[in-house]
């Protein structure tokens, strides 16, 4: 490769992977470094002369001028330095040219090698910006290719590529490549082996991302979303409050005949949401939170510690406590309260729970 044709493939790196040539051509010289450095015994005292515009790429390695040669790759003679500078001196600084050709002979693997990570790394630092400028929304990706053995989608996003897991998929939904599928760029985790952003479709933001996405008065602000509790895939709970006193909060999230909450189940696979009117008065706040199940009285335990017994229909405690727990569960993660559950008459049916059912955060 000559340097125009270097030249040429490095404006392209540019154009098509959005990798700067100043940061390539930093590569570049780190390499040629490398080189030197295991073809002169260690001397990696290198001066590079570029001009991309010219298309010069110049490589002069360092030696110290001296009466007699000791370590050729350290020095040279001062009879071979004034050939071409006649006004040189012993101990000073003479710059052998080096052809580009020669870095095959003396370490081009390595060259190779740096300038190939070079490139990966480059790739990777222009992904985590746009993953960086995105953290926290939601967006649309394509699916790539989906492995089949342990269902990890390779998705893009943009110019960007990333990893879904099977763990942050959620639903019966099987992905297949080419389909289209929100996911949120949850955050991006930094450890000794670099950065990388986490994708997520179990995230509760999500959720919050999707109603932002779907019912206007809460883009506008006119509705807010106050909490949201999840178990992906299978139920959520969102305590929604309105603004204004003319506008139904739960009313605008479910839409004319439910047409905006079903766009949202059916992206989630079909996941249950529970949508309940936030209040400040935690008794009125808790009794909304365990919906579907009616709630008879609140009582506050201890306030500090945010415990209460809650008290329902006896037929309907395992309404209020759910499947395995979880409308109870939810509840107390979405309103941040201890919720000890109890039947109205204080005595347990054959078919509840020997004990009051008591939930935590």
């Amino acid at each position: 490769m000559n340097n125009k044709e270097l030249f040429t493939a490095l404006t392209l790196l540019e154009k098509e992977k959005g990798i700067p040539m100043d940061y390539m051509i930093e590569q570049l010289e780190r390499a040629i470094k490398v080189a030197c450095k295991k073809a002169y015994n260690e001397n990696d005292n290198v001066v590079f002369k570029i001009n991309p515009e010219k298309n010069t790429f110049d490589v002069k390695l360092v030696k110290t001028v001296v009466e007699e040669v000791e370590d050729e790759n350290f020095e040279i003679s001062l009879a071979d330095a004034q050939k071409k500078r006649k006004k040189i001196a012993v101990g000073d600084e003479y710059e052998v040219a080096l052809n580009p050709k020669d870095l095959s002979r003396i370490a081009v693997k390595t060259a190779r090698d740096i300038v190939r990570q070079g490139i990966r790394d480059g790739e990777k630092g222009q992904m985590l910006q746009e993953f960086q400028s995105r953290l926290g929304e939601l967006v649309t990706a394509t699916v790539e290719r989906v492995d089949p053995v342990n269902g990890m989608a390779t998705i893009k996003i943009g110019k960007a590529v990333a990893t879904l897991p099977k763990t942050e998929q959620v639903g019966d939904r099987v992905l297949r490549e080419g389909d289209q599928v929100k996911v949120l760029v949850a955050e991006i985790k930094t450890n000794e082996r670099g950065s990388r952003a986490m994708i997520s479709r179990t995230s509760p933001e999500l959720v919050k991302r999707l109603f932002e996405q779907e019912v206007p008065e809460i883009y506008d602000g006119i509705v807010e979303i106050k909490a949201v509790a999840r178990e992906a895939g299978s139920r959520t709970k969102m305590a929604v409050f309105s603004n204004d006193d003319n506008i139904d909060a739960i009313g605008s999230c479910i839409g004319t005949r439910g047409d905006r909450v079903n766009v949202i189940v059916a992206e989630l696979g079909g996941e249950k949401i529970d949508i309940i009117e936030y209040s400040d008065e935690p008794e009125k706040y808790i009794g909304a939170a365990l919906s579907p199940a009616t709630v008879l009285k609140v009582d506050i335990v201890d306030e500090s510690a945010k415990s209460c017994k809650v008290t329902v229909p006896d037929g309907q405690l395992s309404l209020a406590i759910g499947n395995k727990g979880q409308n109870a569960r939810l509840a107390a993660r979405l309103t941040g309260w201890k919720i000890d559950i109890r039947p109205e008459s204080g005595f347990y049916g054959e078919d509840e729970d020997d004990e009051p059912a008591e939930t935590e955060e």
